[in-house]
């Protein structure tokens, strides 16, 4: 087997929660060039459609599949549909995602049952959803997207930090029912990223002062800097790496 056969997704689907727009889009974007066709997720059609338009015009082999990964009914249903209509799902990216930001001493009780569904539920839903077809294939991959709050906390973003820690240990859990019939789980846990989600962070001299000064490398990630991780952990290269935590974070996670 050659390098490029260890690294390349040719002849692979994957399918991308919550990938219409920012870290989503840009794993879709990257699992493309490297061959993989790809099914976008989001709940909005209108931006669903926009997002697959734009990666066709990269040349991407892309479908869509719009539906609420905490709603289990729902996403049971989209994963038939996606098994029986599009083709078999091979490599599955729970990226789906939010942020609160509130002291937690005022953190409201909808907000936290809100940011746990997004954050938990949906990657235990979607898992479970695609792994009974994986592994009755006895193959698959399955990359659950953390974050540097997987390790590390800031001030008022508590119960994230909390939920990117079990996702985390779902991840290891997934790995250690799954490993057995051909899966490889991973997570990957991007540092502080130019999205459109920290945008007011970037705007805000202070705290990107503050970032800079934090992290060895300097500066914000650019969300293309995680395609490689992707990728690999993807890829026939990674077929022994099991239940790892990947950090891509500038080093931000090894120093004080």
């Amino acid at each position: 087997m050659t390098i490029q056969d260890l690294f390349g997704l040719t002849g692979k689907r994957a399918f991308i929660s919550g990938s219409s727009k920012g870290i989503g889009f840009a794993l879709a974007k990257g699992l493309a060039d490297a061959g993989a066709s790809i099914v976008i997720n989001g709940r909005n059609e209108e931006m669903l459609a926009a997002a697959a338009l734009q990666l066709e015009g990269h040349g991407a082999q892309v479908s869509t599949a719009c539906f609420d990964v905490t709603d289990p009914t729902a996403v049971n249903a989209g994963i038939e549909k996606i098994e029986a209509e599009t083709g078999p799902i091979d490599i599955l990216v729970n990226n789906a995602g939010m942020q609160h930001r509130t002291p937690l001493e005022d953190f409201p009780d909808d907000a936290w049952d809100t940011l746990m569904r997004t954050n938990v539920s949906s990657v235990f839903n979607v898992g479970k959803a695609v792994a009974k077809h994986m592994i009755a294939r006895e193959r698959g991959k399955i990359i659950n997207i953390c974050s540097v709050q997987t390790a590390l906390a800031r001030p008022g973003i508590a119960p994230y930090v909390a939920s990117k820690g079990a996702v985390a240990n779902l991840t290891k859990g997934m790995c250690t029912d799954w490993a057995k019939y051909g899966l490889q789980v991973n997570g990957l846990a991007p540092g502080y990223f130019e999205t459109e989600l920290t945008g007011a962070l970037v705007a805000d001299p202070e705290f990107t002062a503050w970032l800079s000064n934090r992290t060895p490398a300097g500066r914000w990630g650019k969300v293309e800097e995680l395609v490689g991780a992707a990728v690999f952990l993807s890829s026939d290269s990674a077929s022994f790496v099991n239940g790892h935590i990947l950090y891509v974070d500038g080093g931000i996670t090894a120093c004080l």
